[in-house]
């Protein structure tokens, strides 16, 4: 059935068919592969014809016997197919569970799994890392915009030409793997080896000898020295968020599902991930409020530390297990073979081609605006939670409780998105986020700008003006993150899709692995030099929030352009998949002697073959 054969001559009928008697109740499909045809009464077949046709119906996929092999125009069978809502030729129809393709069920269950896990990991991981140096002794929440900028962006970029490298000289198994592993490690050794031991490495006095020399502006920067192993904790739980969510999560999942698998399930397997959320939440209030019940001298918080780094790893290796199944179990869909095969290139040949495509800045200013945006409210408002919840035990455990709502919000928006996608499709979806993001922004500026005037009222329902201020970052970052999960990742991978397999992996790498630390750390900038310039982050407030609105613009101006492109590409995906599955077969016949490879009128076409008139000489069409 694959092949194809050139035919040399023009497609030659007989010069007086005799009209068949098949009969009329039956279509193109039933007529062409029934394997046992009843033959009317009263049509008159000649011995060797009737040979030639039992030839043809008894073996649909030898067609014919001896020298005569006849092709069927599958283009043709396809559309018959389709109008009897039946399987093509030669296809068989896939069994369903739930109304579900069995092969496409067997990809949703184990990404549904994975996606539960790693944000299980990511949000027990998220909380620790933010309690381990904003709670820390010598340290605060100021220590986040250095950290962000001078620590994390460098570790990212680096790791963004150590995958670029890996990607070249790995395959996907093996890459998959050598990322996942040296996670697992760390967090593992962190809980029962670096943290315990944190008293002896952490170079405390020379920190305090620095301070006094430099002075207290150099609190930040010498905050990350003084606990520099809770500083590489932060940036491995950044870059599980950014490596193991973005590119190996989603790169896996873009790899094995198709684009209208993508609509139907990506929002809906966040569902059962986002439950995690709720999960992970409960499990961290668990652990702060562990603490509690043991007695004096105990260190508590390395025995939380042990309990949630025992299940961040265990995690970790069921993630690796699912991979594993899913590439052993389930096959793989076919992409497009037309499209153009990229040669390998080097680190500085791959950003030089990311920078000059279009598709892949747009991407990246999604990305980095969503940083940017996201980072000129969270640290504000985390250094107001410090002030309310000094403590570790009380800031881990409203974390938690910020989790689990962040899981139940995102749970709903998950809901939604489905109808979302399906209603209004792609480009409606990707600019909901920015929307809500700039609203809610808008609202927690607003409260820290006008809190005493509002302070009576806030006081007549029993909160201080500082804890509304910690509730409302709360609600910003909740509805904020939400939108995120449920609307602007889906969106952001579902763009990747369309594109060909080398810009796919290093796109991917340079705009997950690097714009987003990016976007983190230019927002931090810009928080940096709001406070040199105005004395204060509470000065800079006003004008954190014009620049808020202009990334937001940007942001708005990049999802219409992206829009545009990702519809085209689809669209052209679309007709180079229908060439190809209509990839038109001729119906020819194999040639005898000087035949000009016509079908055989004598045998199928005209199964009277050996009546008067029926013997004359073919007549082209």
């Amino acid at each position: 059935m694959d092949a194809v054969l050139q035919t040399k001559g023009l497609l030659s009928l007989p010069l007086n068919p005799k009209t068949r008697a098949f009969q009329s109740s039956l279509g193109l499909k039933q007529r062409s592969f029934s394997t046992k045809p009843k033959i009317p009464t009263g049509l008159s077949l000649s011995s060797n014809g009737l040979q030639k046709f039992q030839g043809f119906v008894s073996n649909t996929h030898g067609f014919g016997t001896k020298e005569r092999n006849l092709f069927i125009c599958r283009a043709e069978a396809a559309a018959a197919a389709a109008a009897d809502g039946q399987p093509a030729f030669g296809e068989t129809e896939q069994p369903k569970f739930f109304g579900i393709e069995a092969v496409t069920f067997k990809k949703i269950v184990p990404l549904g799994l994975m996606f539960f896990c790693i944000l299980f990991n990511y949000t027990i991981l998220r909380d620790t890392k933010d309690v381990l140096v904003v709670t820390a002794k010598g340290s605060s929440a100021e220590i986040i915009p250095f950290l962000k900028t001078w620590v994390n962006l460098p570790m990212a970029v680096g790791f963004m030409l150590l995958y670029t490298k890996l990607s070249n000289v790995l395959s996907k198994k093996a890459l998959f793997y050598t990322v996942m592993l040296p996670f697992i490690a760390f967090f593992g050794a962190f809980g029962f080896v670096l943290y315990p031991l944190s008293n002896y490495i952490h170079p405390e006095a020379l920190a305090d000898s620095l301070l006094n020399t430099l002075g207290p502006r150099f609190l930040g920067p010498l905050a990350i020295l003084r606990i520099w192993s809770f500083c590489l904790f932060y940036v491995m739980a950044e870059l599980w968020g950014s490596v193991v969510v973005s590119v190996l999560f989603w790169g896996f999942a873009n790899q094995i599902t198709t684009v209208d698998e993508a609509k139907r399930f990506y929002p809906l397997f966040g569902l059962g991930a986002n439950v995690a959320l709720i999960f992970s939440g409960r499990t961290v209030k668990y652990f702060s409020n562990l603490r509690k019940n043991l007695g004096p001298g105990v260190d508590g918080w390395a025995l939380s530390l042990k309990g949630m780094m025992s299940i961040v790893v265990l995690m970790g290796f069921t993630i690796c297990f699912l991979y594993w199944w899913v590439n052993n179990y389930v096959p793989l869909p076919t992409r497009s073979k037309k499209k153009k095969e990229k040669p390998k290139m080097g680190t500085m040949e791959s950003l030089k081609f990311l920078v000059s495509s279009r598709y892949i800045r747009d991407l990246a200013t999604l990305v980095v605006a969503y940083g940017i945006s996201i980072n000129l409210v969270e640290v504000t408002w985390k250094s107001k939670l410090k002030a309310q919840f000094p403590s570790p035990n009380e800031y881990s455990s409203f974390m938690g409780d910020f989790s689990t709502a962040t899981g139940i919000a995102t749970f709903t928006m998950m809901l939604l998105s489905q109808v979302i996608f399906e209603k209004y499709g792609w480009g409606v979806a990707a600019k909901i986020t920015p929307t809500v993001l700039l609203l809610t922004g808008v609202g927690f500026f607003s409260l820290i700008l006008f809190g005493g005037p509002l302070s009576p009222a806030i006081t007549s329902l029993g909160m201080t003006p500082l804890l509304a201020a910690v509730y409302v970052g709360a609600l910003q970052n909740i509805f904020s993150k939400s939108a995120k999960y449920s609307l602007f990742d889906p969106c952001k991978e579902m763009a990747y899709i369309p594109l060909d397999e080398d810009t796919k992996v290093k796109g991917k790498a340079a705009i997950d692995v690097v714009c987003n630390p990016l976007g983190k750390s230019g927002g931090a900038l810009i928080q940096q030099f709001m406070i040199l310039t105005f004395g204060s982050l509470a000065n800079s407030t006003p004008y954190l929030g014009g620049v808020l609105l202009l990334i937001v613009l940007a942001w708005l101006g990049a999802a219409r352009s992206l829009d545009t492109q990702f519809t085209a590409l689809r669209r052209e995906e679309e007709l180079e998949k229908e060439m190809e599955r209509a990839a038109v077969k001729i119906p020819v016949v194999a040639q005898e002697g000087s035949g000009n490879g016509s079908l055989a009128s004598d045998s199928v076409l005209n199964p009277t073959a050996g009546d008067s008139g029926s013997s004359g000489p073919p007549r082209n069409i």
